[in-house]
């Protein structure tokens, strides 16, 4: 069963990369969209979120998520309206978030799994799948159910001016820690700096990147939020104390590599090389999943009173994702990137 008069354009993996991907590894194509059921509801996508973790569905490895198949549509959250609804409790016009992908429609069951809906007087509806929502919530919960910070400590982030990284570094400072961003160049660092109140950012492009993150880390580094892997990690790992706990939201470094050799998770790394018994391990922001509701309005009231500075890259136009999806890789994007795919129907 279909809707009249709406089409439904999709992006699909058509094959998987190999490194970075490529427009070929891509496929679209235009279907009418469909009619939602008894229980359903119709969701117009608004925005879409681009996350570094996409990649790594694109792949054929074992990870924490099963990879995409070929000809599936991308996955990725997206901010939508429901324009079509066989539910109560979601009429047209209502906002929420969803797991719908890479496309301009799709049909969710409310009564089988979540259905969040977003309130356009807490936060612009962008930071949904921004700074108040999933790298909002990552940043909350890694930083203080797996980081732990206490007041003092200095906690270091990378890929700091990023949707995760920047919410990480401000929160740490306002509980009261001494905040090292790093990040890629010097527009970056100073936005870190100027914009977002971290104490220092080290630019990782710089030659002499690990002795300037030492200077700004005079005491050592209590808690490393990591989020790239590599040469970053291998400079924070001498910095580490005993005591230091290093929550791993993700490795990007590694992420468009063809060889699984260098995929060696930070944490099972730093076991390895620097001490067996370091407090460190990967996170899924989902095991906090009944506490976002919570998340969420701590967020947005942050971001409402002006403590929470956040910036978005938006694209125009859901056939321009796959190109866009680059920016994650080569850092042209600053701050939360988003495709911009329709404007709201009703409201």
């Amino acid at each position: 069963m279909t809707t009249p008069h709406r089409q439904n354009t999709r992006i699909t993996l058509a094959k998987r990369p190999e490194g970075m991907p490529v427009a070929t590894d891509f496929a679209v194509d235009t279907v009418p969209a469909p009619a939602p059921g008894p229980g359903e509801v119709l969701l117009k996508t608004l925005y879409l979120s681009l996350d570094p973790y996409m990649r790594g569905r694109m792949s054929d490895r074992k990870s924490y998520a099963a990879p995409l198949e070929i000809g599936e549509v991308i996955t990725g959250g997206v901010v939508a309206e429901v324009v079509a609804s066989e539910h109560p409790a979601y009429p047209v016009g209502t906002l929420v978030t969803h797991h719908s992908g890479w496309q301009a429609y799709a049909v969710a069951k409310p009564d089988a799994a979540p259905l969040p809906t977003v309130d356009p007087d807490n936060a612009p509806i962008s930071t949904a799948v921004g700074a108040t929502g999933m790298p909002g919530h990552t940043a909350y919960f890694g930083l203080f159910r797996v980081g732990k910070p206490q007041p003092g400590e200095t906690v270091v982030v990378s890929a700091a001016s990023g949707a995760v990284g920047a919410v990480v570094g401000q929160l740490a400072k306002a509980h009261g820690c001494r905040v090292v961003g790093v990040a890629g160049g010097p527009e970056k660092c100073g936005w870190c700096v100027n914009e977002a109140g971290f104490d220092a950012c080290v630019d990782y492009r710089d030659p002499a990147f690990p002795e300037h993150l030492a200077a700004a880390c005079p005491d050592g580094v209590d808690v490393y939020f990591e989020n790239v892997g590599g040469a970053v990690l291998e400079a924070v790992a001498p910095l580490l104390k005993p005591t230091s706990r290093v929550p791993v939201c993700g490795f990007i470094s590694a992420y468009n590599s063809p060889s699984d050799a260098v995929l060696e998770a930070p944490d099972a790394w730093l076991k390895r090389t620097v001490n067996p018994d370091l407090e460190t391990r990967f996170f899924l922001v989902h095991e906090w999943f009944e506490e976002f509701g919570e998340a969420t309005k701590a967020l947005g009231a942050l971001l409402r009173a002006g403590k929470l500075a956040y910036r978005e890259t938006v694209i125009e136009g859901l056939e321009n994702a796959p190109k866009a999806f680059l920016m994650l890789f080569n850092g042209a994007n600053e701050g939360k990137l988003l495709v911009k795919v329709s404007e709201r129907e009703n409201g």
